[in-house]
């Protein structure tokens, strides 16, 4: 089977790791024509069975949708499919699609998007499931919000996300048992459903009890100035404690990881939720939310729930497991070969 697979959203966060991650399983056994630029294609310039359409028309614009280069179309109609990691889908594509829908947050979410914002991505959404032959998305919760708000009458699949490689990949120079520092970690957006603000009166808290105690946030403070102000005032009220990243690498993520006491991940909303998994196969806890979706997704995993928004809870949690001893037994559950051989089966029986 030959597919043209949309790299486009490579570098784009979750969704750019999801597509980059599943790629080599579609090249073991599928020859793939890979559409991106030269900088997102990079990674997969020596793997066998791939073909390049090089192509910077950007992701949601309107040249994408009326004014695709009719030479990377004539390549990706010779294709037997289409798949998108997300929503966005060229025109002019007269081979059958298939597209993921990670979350629709902003209509659950409403305050995080404008009246305007929200009528343009219901446009995008519903485009996505009019010109796709299935819907892919990372979560029961997830398939049940898209079939509420979108009404979607195509199937929806569940592929969950999986263990990015850079975590599994075992690296000469890492300690099987990283030393410990006195840092919890958040890994996450200044987004509101995020909540971190949560996680700041939380750790007020805790701070209060444990001085020597860090909250190490991945990026940079410099983001957080667009962001909530309520988050930016508790911020400046941290005397230091708090401490940012800056931009790093996946290995350096992973660093923060290995050496963190725990994971705090305080979302109000996810469609599927990465770090705890990630944390938990670096041998560190993790305090998450008890909202739906981390019930779907952690509910056999060792994670420790707190009520969602409750800092009193959350900081409490925190107390009481910060020197737990570290996660060993961990579910093989979820990986990316699992979701790519659900999603080749999709193509391969519909088509």
């Amino acid at each position: 089977m030959k597919l043209a697979i949309d790299c486009r959203m490579i570098g784009s966060g979750g969704i750019g790791t999801y597509i980059s991650e599943l790629i080599p399983y579609f090249l073991e056994k599928n020859t793939c024509l890979l559409i991106g630029t030269h900088e997102q294609c990079m990674p997969f310039l020596r793997m066998q069975n791939v073909e390049f359409c090089f192509c910077n028309i950007k992701p949601f614009s309107l040249k994408e949708i009326f004014s695709f280069p009719q030479n990377a179309l004539a390549e990706i109609n010779k294709c037997d499919a289409y798949y998108t990691p997300y929503c966005n889908i060229p025109g002019g594509i007269q081979v059958p699609i298939y597209s993921t829908i990670h979350d629709v947050v902003f209509f659950d979410i409403p305050e995080l998007t404008s009246f305007f914002g929200k009528i343009l991505r219901r446009m995008m959404y519903i485009r996505a499931i009019s010109h796709s032959q299935a819907i892919f998305t990372v979560s029961e919760f997830s398939k049940e919000r898209i079939i509420h708000h979108l009404h979607c009458k195509k199937p929806v699949i569940v592929g969950y996300n999986g263990i990015s490689s850079w975590i599994l990949k075992k690296d000469d120079s890492e300690e099987e048992n990283a030393e410990k520092q006195m840092q919890i970690l958040f890994v996450g957006n200044i987004k509101k459903h995020k909540g971190l603000a949560v996680l700041l009166d939380a750790f007020s808290i805790v701070h209060d009890r444990i001085p020597e105690l860090k909250l190490v946030i991945t990026g940079n403070a410099e983001n957080f100035r667009s962001g909530d102000e309520k988050v930016l005032k508790k911020l400046k009220a941290s005397n230091n404690s708090v401490v940012f990243t800056g931009k790093i690498s996946n290995s350096e993520l992973k660093k923060q990881y290995k050496s963190s006491k725990l994971l705090v991940q305080p979302s109000f909303y996810e469609g599927f939720g990465i770090p705890p998994l990630e944390a938990l196969y670096c041998r560190t806890n993790a305090i998450i939310s008890d909202i739906p979706v981390f019930k779907e997704i952690y509910g056999k995993f060792p994670v420790t729930f707190f009520e969602c928004g409750n800092s009193e809870d959350l900081a409490e949690k925190i107390l009481n497991h910060l020197n737990d001893s570290q996660p060993k037994e961990i579910p093989d559950t979820y990986s990316y070969k699992n979701t790519y051989n659900m999603i080749l089966s999709t193509i391969s029986n519909s088509n």
